[in-house]
């Protein structure tokens, strides 16, 4: 297939307002026979008036993880086709219109844009928020944007997380990392954004809210209240603890970056809290999952019939989930984008599907009952229910006054202990610790959940390690006389020292049983925890990979090998040789 270079043409807004001067700049971009951003056809189906359509009404467009490759352009062109007309429509109509993007800007991956770096990843760099600032703004109408796990990943040509975003606020002409727009009368478009990624303590993927901005948001709605008649759509890259979205991969699970600030157990609760607190708060979108859009589970509500389960606590909120707009970043072939179309007595939460030209569907209506409730109601069945070929997150069920906890619920017997059960892969099982840690098993992996919302925090023990074995809970605290006899020859746990901590008598441990009779302790962590936080700083991973890379090179050249290949070289961390497994 012929292809050709040609000249992109990208404009940079120098402030929030998109009638502001702009500012020109040129990037050479591979892009085939596509001119990016190039006004093109209506081939949306635009849906007819509904019984929402108002004088105050308003729209905004959702745009999940973009992930621009300047190479691959024409998805993003052909959906910039398809949210055109919209806006236009809501243009003529009320003006209220604007996009919110759910950030990770760019691909994660060396997209041949740095001719000096066939290494240097485009997420993260000058010209990657140069281009999404480009494409964002080219739409016609006011864009926000909130930072994503990958939108500091500009690692080789930013020293800090502090340089680089910078960048990415003057970029997109941002002050803060947080956004606050009003869209219509008393109905706020609100958003907040990662600002770590090298001063991760774990995983850099993980969407980190900072204090400052969680000071800001507590503020933002303790003043703007629900009973004053105010409404907040709020937008974050990950969703936080307690939306019940399940639309979850394993490695977000495993790898503890599932929800906001998830590693900091006490931030990760706090925006459910607000959620539950603060009434005004009516939706919550975010994309990082790269699944579509195409299932009820992606979308959850505030409240549900008592004769389908438990209330969900989860105020007066509605959580949706984004999907992508690209094919290359999707994880389950959907290619689609949110739209929200409301007014005074409710919204709707619409499909924008890019590989049907931009039809408009409608998942969700959801009407207002005063200023501190609201009905959401499903617009279609399940139009491709296939978790089953992904890592869909069972989550335990503890219950209200009206209906019992699930059936995996484990309860404890006479002696205070959960015998010792089988674990397969189909294994469902859960219960609370004495010390409110929830525990549980999931396709064959041990979990902990949050003990508050029951979600799925992290990885305790892998399927590899577990399956085929028997789990328990046992007691472990022991009382002063039984501590005198037994530890006093422990070195470092003199009796007298053991007995000074038995007050506790309800202490437990975890036991793992093998067919062998090898019996397995799974210890929490320090803080008292149990998922294991195993996956640290990307920047810190980079490094130690360039030393081996080194060390690979060196050893060849010392024992004149022809390829430094088959230099045997591992890693130490301290007494370990590895930092992997489970």
């Amino acid at each position: 297939k012929e292809q050709h270079y040609r000249l992109a043409l990208f404009y940079i807004r120098d402030s929030l307002d998109i009638q502001s001067t702009m500012r020109l700049v040129t990037a050479v971009i591979f892009i085939g026979h596509v001119a990016a951003f190039a006004p093109s056809a209506n081939r949306s189906s635009l849906r007819p008036v509904t019984h929402l359509n108002s004088a105050d009404e308003f729209v905004v467009g959702v745009l999940g993880d973009l992930h621009i490759d300047p190479r691959k352009m024409e998805d993003y062109e052909t959906g910039k086709s398809h949210f055109m007309p919209i806006f236009e429509e809501a243009k003529e109509k009320h003006g209220n219109v604007a996009i919110v993007s759910l950030g990770d800007l760019g691909e994660s991956k060396n997209c041949d844009h740095n001719p000096e770096s066939d290494s240097e990843l485009f997420a993260g760099t000058s010209m990657c928020h140069e281009m999404a600032a480009g494409f964002l703004g080219s739409m016609g109408v006011p864009y926000d944007v909130v930072g994503g796990n990958h939108d500091l990943e500009g690692l080789d040509e930013f020293e800090t997380d502090k340089e680089n975003l910078e960048v990415y606020l003057k970029a997109h002409g941002k002050e803060t990392p947080q956004f606050c727009r009003q869209i219509a009368e008393k109905t706020l478009l609100v958003g907040m954004g990662s600002t770590l990624f090298r001063d991760a303590k774990f995983t850099s993927h993980e969407v980190t809210i900072d204090q400052q901005q969680i000071d800001w948001f507590e503020n933002l709605v303790s003043t703007h209240k629900a009973e004053d008649g105010w409404k907040i759509f709020v937008f974050s890259h990950a969703p936080p603890n307690g939306s019940g979205l399940r639309v979850l991969q394993e490695n977000h699970v495993v790898n503890g970056c599932c929800w906001l600030n998830h590693s900091n157990e006490e931030q990760c609760q706090k925006f459910i809290n607000l959620v539950r607190e603060h009434r005004s708060i009516k939706a919550w979108f975010s994309g990082h999952f790269h699944l579509g859009q195409d299932y009820q589970d992606s979308i959850t509500f505030p409240t549900i019939d008592p004769k389908d389960g438990p209330y969900p606590n989860r105020g007066s909120c509605v959580f949706a989930q984004t999907s992508v707009m690209r094919a290359g970043t999707s994880r389950d072939g959907r290619q689609q984008s949110r739209l929200i179309r409301g007014n005074k007595d409710g919204f709707e939460i619409c499909t924008v599907d890019h590989q049907k030209d931009g039809k408009v569907r409608v998942d969700a209506t959801i009407s207002y009952r005063g200023d501190t409730n609201e009905v959401g109601i499903y617009a279609h069945e399940d139009e491709a229910y296939e978790h089953d070929k992904y890592f869909k997150v069972y989550q335990p069920c503890a219950g209200d006054k009206l209906h019992p906890p699930d059936d995996g619920f484990k309860r404890y017997d006479v002696d205070g202990n959960i015998p010792p059960f089988d674990v397969d892969q189909d294994t469902i099982a859960w219960w609370y610790m004495s010390c409110g840690r929830a525990l549980g098993m999931l396709n064959g992996n041990l979990i902990e959940y949050d003990s508050s919302t029951l979600a799925p925090l992290g990885l305790v023990v892998g399927a590899d390690e577990l399956v085929g074995k028997k789990v328990g809970v046992i007691n472990s605290g022991l009382d002063a006389d039984t501590c005198i006899m037994m530890m006093d020859d422990e070195e470092g746990m003199e009796g007298a020292d053991c007995a000074s901590l038995a007050g506790d008598t309800r202490e437990q441990a975890v036991v793992m049983l093998d067919k062998t009779g090898l019996v397995t302790v799974v210890q929490p962590n320090e803080d008292g925890s149990y998922w294991r936080k195993i996956v640290r700083n990307k920047m810190v991973r980079m490094k130690e990979v360039r030393r081996v890379q080194a060390a690979k090179m060196w050893a060849a050249e010392l024992m004149e090998l022809e390829d430094e290949g088959e230099a045997n070289v591992v890693s130490s961390w301290g007494p370990y040789m590895t930092t992997s497994g489970t």
